[in-house]
């Protein structure tokens, strides 16, 4: 795919020009944070943010039913985001464009050597994917992680990496894998982490202790000595 004509009247290099231009203005300090926010925080804190849901949703979890359901949509957050990467490989592939300082002069380009195909924003896209992942597990959590995401991909096009239409479309497509196949994920994954919550060694991954031994209480007879019930009655 050809590189955009750098004009005003294409509103997707305009932008790029509008908000990689506040590098130019911005302390040394500041570029230097926003590089390795924008490279490396934002997705580590959404990791983070994923393992503070998984144990959130853990504690309060009613019955094994509920913490399967919930472990399993945990675990859908980074397959979500490991599906939507390696839809986007024969995407990058087929669009071809290349990454905006090529085509581009006088951009502030804060990241060296990035040399593959710029549409679509695998950091956008992995975002994306994580964010909406959570937000299927537990809707507040997942608005801040979405406001994380959004985060994310603004710092692409600041740092000038990529286009708008870039970071859009990785929001689109981590968007789609994860509540497109969330369903699907959730048929495959629940029974899995069901399976877990009732084993003896894993159960604590699923479901807190409390569950655990209230659950143990369950399934005791409720009466174990039956051939006396049946004398006294």
């Amino acid at each position: 795919m050809a590189g955009l004509e750098d004009s005003g009247s294409n509103p997707d290099v305009s932008l790029l020009y509008e908000i990689n231009g506040l590098a130019k203005d911005a302390p040394t300090w500041f570029d230097h944070t926003m590089e390795y926010v924008g490279e490396y925080g934002l997705m580590f804190g959404l990791v983070l943010l994923g393992v503070w849901t998984w144990w959130k949703l853990r504690a309060r979890a009613g019955s094994l039913e509920e913490a399967a359901q919930s472990a399993a949509a945990v675990i859908w957050v980074p397959l979500a985001a490991a599906v939507a990467v390696i839809v986007n490989i024969p995407i990058r592939g087929f669009v071809e464009r290349p990454r905006p300082f090529l085509d581009h002069e006088g951009l502030e380009v804060l990241i060296e050597g990035k040399t593959d195909y710029s549409f679509v924003s695998d950091h956008s896209t992995l975002a994306m994917a994580m964010a909406v992942g959570i937000f299927i597990a537990h809707r507040k959590y997942g608005l801040y992680a979405i406001a994380m995401a959004f985060l994310a991909g603004v710092s692409r096009i600041y740092m000038g990496v990529h286009y708008p239409t870039d970071v859009i479309g990785g929001f689109a497509l981590g968007t789609a894998v994860a509540l497109l196949l969330a369903p699907l994920a959730a048929l495959l994954l629940t029974p899995l982490t069901r399976a877990v919550g009732r084993s003896r060694h894993g159960a604590w991954l699923i479901r807190p202790n409390s569950m655990s031994d209230a659950s143990r209480e369950s399934h005791r007879s409720p009466d174990p000595r039956p051939e006396e019930r049946d004398l006294a009655a």
